[in-house]
């Protein structure tokens, strides 16, 4: 039997028109996108099919967006399959924000509960941080191990921290802008095959974070949340969790938190995963999971026309 996991992307991945085409084909998504506009009292997902794009890509709104798309990809499966789709699972995982929608998928929390939670997220990682004064970047080629060393000499008395560790290789350092940029200089002094600074809107994943972790500690002490009908692997551990009371501070703990997903990909080779499924916008973290789980079948769906192939590798 197939030994699947299913991924779910985080910020970064949205683009206008997302699910739109799965919401055309599939009664079942357009029931999730119509259950999220409902939980926040607005249409998000007009602005989802239709844009702007400067408003979709607001953190308040693409991380909302971006678990509706997800969960309307994995509902459109489940109705393809006639079942539901953790039965045929091994394991969750999300990046940064997909850890919600992973949590969703595997029955631990409730739609409307996490469209609120990341809207409230959303908002609160904004207004962490004056805008301009934090910054992120890339750094490939370098050791995760190296990374931190170099962001801790970069820090000096500022925030510099290793934000995600995504695949060997493959690494992005979050804070203050001036130590960020420090950071770069000193990657590149020490062989990286790249070091860029990042487009974002605020240094997600590092301790400037810590007045969204403030604002959002209590919302989430306040959601329910039901034992997963599969572990998640958690982004700030790497390790299983299947125990609910545990996953309201997992959460918060992520916010200000290394994002552990070269580690994640590890657990699940580790597990024996045969075939790894990226549902929702993008691509990103297949091309992650192609790396960190070798051998692996790695498969995404974001559009009808890939439900097909979805579907056939988990009936194997």
């Amino acid at each position: 039997m197939t030994r699947c996991a299913a991924v779910f992307p985080g910020q970064g991945s949205q683009a206008v028109g997302m699910g739109r085409a799965l919401a055309d084909v599939s009664p079942a998504a357009r029931r999730v996108f119509a259950a999220v506009d409902e939980a926040l009292g607005e249409a998000l997902s007009r602005l989802i099919f239709e844009g702007p794009a400067e408003t979709l890509t607001l953190t308040e709104n693409a991380q909302p967006a971006l678990l509706a798309t997800s969960i309307a990809a994995v509902r459109a499966l489940e109705e393809r399959l006639g079942r539901a789709l953790p039965e045929r699972l091994l394991c969750v995982a999300g990046h940064s924000l997909g850890e919600y929608s992973a949590l969703v998928a595997a029955g631990a929390l409730d739609l409307a509960d996490a469209a609120r939670l990341l809207r409230l997220r959303g908002a609160a990682m904004q207004r962490a941080t004056p805008p301009g004064t934090g910054a992120m970047a890339a750094i490939l080629g370098l050791d995760a191990a190296v990374v931190v060393t170099i962001a801790a000499e970069a820090a000096g008395e500022e925030v510099c921290q290793l934000a995600n560790d995504n695949a060997d290789g493959q690494a992005v350092v979050s804070g203050h802008k001036a130590a960020v940029e420090r950071a770069v200089a000193l990657a590149k002094e020490r062989g990286a095959k790249r070091a860029v600074m990042l487009q974002v809107s605020a240094p997600f994943h590092c301790a400037l974070m810590a007045p969204a972790a403030e604002e959002l500690a209590p919302a989430l002490a306040a959601t329910r949340f039901a034992p997963p009908a599969v572990p998640l692997v958690a982004n700030v551990t790497a390790e299983l969790v299947r125990d609910p009371a545990l996953l309201p501070e997992l959460l918060l703990r992520q916010v200000t938190g290394r994002v552990r997903w070269r580690e994640s990909m590890a657990t699940m080779a580790a597990m024996g995963v045969d075939l790894v499924l990226e549902l929702g916008a993008g691509k990103v973290l297949s091309g992650l999971a192609k790396r960190g789980v070798p051998g692996a079948r790695v498969l995404s769906l974001g559009e009808p026309a890939e439900l097909d192939a979805a579907a056939a590798a988990l009936a194997g």
